[in-house]
């Protein structure tokens, strides 16, 4: 039996809106690695720096990651962080006009962005056996997805 495998969808005869999506999540941490971030006392340099370009890479990159993702000429790009505690908010927002939606580039800024965070910041999250009881990325998640 063949089985047939689906491929990109086609969109040809869409036409080209506005669109704009945004995205969010937390990355929850202890308050010592709240404090180093705050006070830029982390080793591997500016953590909000480099995790705002790694989301804003992972913007561009989504159809490379995400295989059903249209590749898409994005217009926008903005990265928002805030602190909830000792929770690390990312926000995501990204625009284009184009023929389908723009939320999974959203989402996948969201998530490179965080895991760029943890990534700088893992020693200060690790326990005596090695591991991250803490550090714990959750409420990943479309906020806003607009289209025209």
């Amino acid at each position: 039996m063949k089985k047939e495998i689906q491929g990109i969808v086609e969109i040809g005869s869409k036409p080209v809106v506005e669109r704009k999506a945004t995205a969010t999540g937390l990355l929850h941490l202890q308050q010592e690695t709240k404090q180093a971030i705050v006070e830029k006392n982390v080793k591997k340099g500016d953590v909000l720096a480099a995790s705002t370009i790694a989301a804003i890479q992972a913007v561009k990159e989504t159809p490379r990651i995400i295989p059903h993702c249209h590749p898409i000429p994005l217009e926008g790009c903005k990265v928002d962080w805030t602190w909830e505690g000792t929770s690390l908010r990312c926000t995501v927002h990204v625009s284009a006009h184009y023929k389908t939606g723009i939320e999974m580039e959203a989402l996948t800024g969201v998530s490179a962005g965080l895991l760029c965070v943890l990534d700088m910041v893992k020693s200060y999250e690790k326990d005596e056996q090695g591991q991250y009881p803490d550090a714990t990325i959750t409420d990943l998640k479309i906020l806003e997805k607009r289209k025209g």
